[in-house]
C-alpha cells in the first residue's frame, strides 16, 4: 500500500530527464566540441567551482516532443546551464552556454535562464561568472523561421545587467566563438579572459562580415586574442588553456568582496611587513636616459607574487592589476617606463578610468607607482584624443573616495603627472630621491621657454646645453620637500612598511565607512 502511494515513478522520470539533459547536444557534436580543444559545460563547472558546490537550476528545461501516447519521441536540453555554487568557498552565481545546442544560441535557452541567473546575482548580492560559448543571448534567423515574422531587438535583463557593474563582482570567459549578444556579456564585465586560438570575439562572425563587404575573413583574423586582450581592450587577458582561464577567475575574485555592501577578503600573510629589500637603492639607474623594470620593483615591496596584472597589452605605459599588502587586497597602478617612457596615451587614459572604478567599486585601496612624464605626445596622439580621454582619467580619479596612497618613483610632469592623486585630500604620498618633477621636463622646458636665446646664439646647440645644465639643479627633490611641496623623500627601502601602514590603515578606515554602490555607478 506504500508503495502505491510513493512518487518514487515521477523522482524516475526526473532523474531520466536529467540524465538525457546530461547528454547535451549529442554524442557526435559532444566529441566534435572536444576535438576542437573545448571542454562540454559540465566540465567547464566542475573544473571552476569548488568540488561538489554546483547546484543546477532549470535542470529539466528543454525542448520536447511526445508521440500520441505521451511518450517521448525527441529531447532537447537548454544550451544555458546555470545554478549556484562556490569558489574558495564563497558562494556566486555562474551561467554557462552550451555550445553543442544550437551553437549557443538564445533561441535554444529554452526560458529565460540567462536572466534568472543575472537577476538571482542581483537580489542576492553575489558574484556572477559567465562563461560565454557562442552568440550567447544572441539571437538566430532560425527564430525567425519558427516564429513566421520577425522583432524589435530588445536587451531583456540588460538594466539588471547595468545594476551588477556596480554592485558584485561580474567575471566573464569567452570560451569560443562569440558573437553579438555573447561578445556584449564578454565586454560587460570586470575581468574578462579568452582562450589563444580557441576562443574569438566578434560583433558579428565571418560570413555576416563576407556578406557586407564581400571578403572572406577567418575567425582570428577578425576577433582572436591578438585582436581583442592584445589591441583593443575588449577583453582583459588570454591564456594558454581553459583551465588557465578558470585559475584566472578565481584568482581575480580572491581579491573582491563578494559585493560591494561587503569588505575585500584580508588574508593571512607569511611575508614579512618589515621587509627592506637592499636592490630597491639601486633598481632606478642614476642615468634619466635608462630604464628599468617596473614590475619587479612593485613586486619587491608587495606581498610576494600576490601581482595579478589584467590588460597587460592594452594601454601599455600603465600598468594595472590587483595585489595584497600584508593580506591585505590592494589596486594597483604603475607607469612602465619602458613603454614610452610611461607617457599616458588614449589607451592607458581608458584603462586608468577603468580600474580605478573598479577599486572605489569594492573598497580597495589603491596605491599608484608613479613614473610619468605626462601626456603622450605628437600627430597620434592628437588624432586619437588622448586629452580628452586623459581628462576623463583624471575626473574618475578625483570622482574616487578609496584609500589612495602615490610613491612617485621618477617623474611626474605636467597635467598626466598631476593625475597621481586627489590634492584636496590628504591622501599618503611619498617620492623616492630619485624623483623629478614641474610643470615639464628641463629640456622640453629649455627649447619652449628660451627659444629665441638658442636660435640667437653662435652655437645654438652649446647654448641650449648650458641652459639645461644651469637649470637642472632645480631637479633636486629635496628643495621641493623644503618648501613641503612634497610631503616626504623617502628611502626607498623603506617602501613596503610604509604601505603596511598604509594598507592597515585604510582597512580600518574602510570598515567603518557606509557600504554601498557609488552614486555615480560603473561601466564597462
Amino acid at each position: 500500500m506504500l508503495g502505491a502511494m510513493s512518487w518514487k515513478p515521477e523522482l524516475d522520470e526526473i532523474a531520466r530527464r536529467k540524465k538525457l539533459a546530461a547528454e547535451m547536444g549529442g554524442e557526435e557534436r559532444v566529441a566534435r566540441h572536444v576535438a576542437a580543444g573545448r571542454l562540454p559545460v559540465r566540465e567547464r563547472i566542475d573544473q571552476l567551482l569548488d568540488a561538489d558546490s554546483f547546484r543546477e537550476i532549470g535542470s529539466l528545461a528543454s525542448k520536447v516532443r511526445y508521440d500520441e501516447d505521451g511518450n517521448i519521441e525527441s529531447f532537447t536540453p537548454s544550451n544555458f546551464v546555470t545554478g549556484r555554487g562556490e569558489i574558495d568557498g564563497r558562494p556566486v552565481v555562474i551561467g554557462c552556454d552550451d555550445f553543442t545546442v544550437r551553437g549557443g544560441a538564445a533561441d535554444g535557452a529554452v526560458g529565460n535562464k540567462m536572466g534568472w541567473s543575472e537577476r538571482t546575482a542581483h537580489e542576492q548580492h553575489l558574484p556572477v561568472v559567465r562563461l560565454v560559448d557562442g552568440t550567447g543571448g544572441g539571437g538566430s534567423v532560425k527564430t525567425n523561421a519558427e516564429l513566421a515574422r520577425s522583432y524589435v531587438p530588445a536587451l531583456p535583463d540588460w538594466d539588471v545587467s547595468t545594476a551588477l557593474m556596480s554592485e558584485v563582482p561580474v567575471v566573464a570567459a569567452a570560451l569560443g566563438p562569440v558573437a553579438g549578444m555573447g561578445a556584449a556579456r564578454v565586454s560587460a564585465s570586470h575581468f574578462s579572459v579568452m582562450v589563444r586560438e580557441s576562443s574569438q570575439l566578434f560583433v558579428a562572425g565571418p560570413p555576416v562580415v563576407a556578406r557586407a563587404f564581400g571578403r572572406e575573413v577567418e575567425k582570428e583574423e577578425l576577433g582572436g586574442s591578438r585582436i581583442h586582450a592584445r589591441g583593443s581592450g575588449a577583453v582583459d587577458n588570454d591564456v594558454e588553456s581553459e583551465a588557465e582561464a578558470f585559475a584566472q577567475i578565481r584568482r581575480f575574485l580572491s581579491y573582491l568582496p563578494t559585493s560591494v555592501w561587503e569588505l575585500p577578503p584580508r588574508t593571512t600573510q607569511s611575508d614579512d611587513p618589515e621587509r627592506r629589500d637592499e636592490s630597491l637603492l639601486s633598481i632606478v639607474p642614476r642615468d634619466r636616459r635608462k630604464t628599468y623594470d617596473m614590475r619587479r620593483l612593485i613586486g619587491l615591496v608587495l606581498d610576494e607574487g600576490s601581482f595579478f596584472e589584467m590588460g597587460r597589452y592594452f594601454g601599455r605605459p600603465l600598468i594595472a592589476g590587483l595585489a595584497r599588502i600584508d593580506g591585505i587586497p590592494v589596486g594597483v597602478l604603475a607607469n612602465d617606463n619602458r613603454i614610452g617612457a610611461g607617457s599616458i596615451d588614449a589607451d592607458a587614459s581608458d584603462k586608468m578610468v577603468r580600474h580605478v572604478d573598479l577599486c572605489d567599486s569594492f573598497h580597495l585601496p589603491l596605491v599608484y607607482f608613479v613614473d610619468n612624464p605626462g601626456f603622450r605626445v605628437g600627430v597620434e596622439a592628437e588624432e586619437r584624443g588622448t586629452i580628452r580621454k586623459g581628462v576623463r582619467a583624471l575626473m574618475a580619479l578625483y570622482q574616487t573616495s578609496n584609500p589612495w596612497c602615490s610613491v612617485i618613483i621618477r617623474k611626474a610632469f605636467g597635467v598626466a603627472g598631476a593625475g597621481h592623486t586627489n590634492h584636496r585630500r590628504a591622501s599618503p604620498r611619498y617620492a623616492w630621491p630619485s624623483g623629478e618633477w614641474g610643470s615639464l621636463p628641463i629640456e622640453g622646458g629649455v627649447e619652449a621657454a628660451y627659444k629665441r636665446v638658442i636660435a640667437a646664439a653662435p652655437d645654438p646647440d652649446a647654448k641650449r646645453a648650458e641652459l639645461e645644465a644651469n637649470l637642472s639643479s632645480l631637479r633636486d627633490p629635496i628643495l621641493t620637500a623644503e618648501s613641503f611641496g612634497v610631503e616626504e623623500i623617502i628611502d626607498p627601502r623603506e617602501t613596503r612598511p610604509l604601505l603596511v601602514d598604509f594598507a592597515r590603515r585604510a582597512f580600518e578606515i574602510i570598515q567603518h565607512e557606509p557600504r554601498g554602490p557609488k552614486q555615480r555607478g560603473m561601466r564597462p
